[in-house]
């Protein structure tokens, strides 16, 4: 009983980290029209409130003296975010683009006859636009978002796994704060484009402040409810963090993902795994490293194999998003490909490393 209990309150955690986080993704969508910041660009900007839920979680178990859970969260999030946000960007494109293309071919229904060939070459059109099931990316984005993302988590493997200074110290904290303000200039020096006018709404303002309460406060929650959930499901709490926060406090961005997708915004919501993932891995990192944060003897395989995985999935899609069928764009055989990854280290921890049949 107290399983599903601790289950419903980190359920309910996640519905608030989700409205806060979109409350305060508002402002920061409309500053980025404001400064004239690309789409792809812009993921960074954004991606302060997206990705929001895993920072305040790796913080709050910091200071509640459960840093696994931080840590396992940490990893969980970057590697299940990477197929799981690409597949519900290109989900959600593919179903824009559907609805879009039958628009058209009802409004080519309805014209007239002495404009009957015009019409029939721009639905033929249409159509192969619905038949190109590519989701496609702003060029900028693989320079901007994709290839830091990856050299950041290259860095965050050599700082956290060699044998002398095996862990988070302090001084990693630092450097992965200066990796993440160098990723955010670089992106709005690469992106900036002429500014948009942006109307601001007081009552927009004071929803992102109150998005930003709600968001710490369900951010608190989900970190208790984990460790009870540990301590009921007995599993330790790297384990917990791993797959069950993890899981959970990556909901927010597949919504904002769907939603954005859904709304013509395909690059933004492709990309914003790499935003997403860099801040996780860097401000998401620093209250982690600031406690001095070892890795235990006996949970070393397994922080190896997912910091792997991590490194894994940011050069996966970052390959496929250069050299797939389309330069700069993820098709249906990309999502396949990283899905079935995950598949794959999922095994890979459950029976190689975890042995849970064992």
């Amino acid at each position: 009983m107290q399983t599903f209990l601790w289950l419903a309150v980190l359920i309910a955690a996640v519905v608030g980290m989700e409205w806060g986080a979109d409350q305060i993704a508002d402002p920061l969508r409309k500053l980025r029209q404001q400064w004239g910041i690309t789409q792809a660009a812009g993921a960074a900007l954004v991606a302060l409130a997206t990705a929001s839920p895993e920072a305040l979680i790796n913080t709050i178990s910091a200071v509640r003296g459960s840093e696994d859970i931080g840590l396992g969260n940490m990893l969980g999030s970057n590697i299940l975010s990477v197929p799981g946000i690409i597949t519900v960007a290109y989900i959600a494109s593919r179903m824009s683009s559907n609805c879009k293309d039958k628009d058209h071919k009802s409004k080519d229904r309805q014209s007239s006859t002495d404009n009957d060939k015009s019409h029939q070459d721009q639905s033929s059109s249409n159509g192969n636009q619905g038949r190109d099931s590519l989701l496609r990316l702003e060029p900028q984005a693989f320079s901007t978002q994709a290839v830091p993302y990856v050299l950041i988590v290259v860095l965050a493997a050599v700082l956290t796994i060699p044998k002398p200074w095996r862990g988070l110290q302090p001084i990693d904290g630092g450097i992965m704060l200066c990796a993440y303000i160098t990723f955010v200039v670089n992106a709005i020096i690469q992106g900036r484009t002429k500014g948009e006018e942006v109307e601001w709404e007081k009552k927009g303002i004071a929803l992102a402040i109150g998005g930003a309460v709600v968001l710490a406060t369900s951010a608190f929650l989900a970190v208790t409810a984990t460790e009870n959930l540990a301590t009921e499901l007995k599993i330790s709490e790297a384990i917990a963090g791993l797959f069950i926060t993890s899981t959970m406090s990556i909901l927010p961005e597949l919504f904002a993902t769907w939603h954005l997708a859904k709304d013509g915004q395909e690059s933004t919501a492709a990309t914003a795994v790499c935003a997403d993932n860099t801040l996780t891995i860097t401000l998401g990192l620093f209250p982690l490293a600031m406690i001095w944060l070892p890795v235990k003897p006996e949970e070393f395989k397994l922080f190896c194999v997912n910091m792997a995985a991590v490194v894994l999935f940011a050069v996966l899609a970052a390959t496929l998003m250069y050299r797939g069928s389309e330069k700069y764009s993820f098709s249906i055989k990309d999502v396949l490909i990283l899905c079935g990854t995950y598949v794959v280290y999922v095994a890979a921890v459950l029976f190689g490393v975890l042995k849970v049949f064992s």
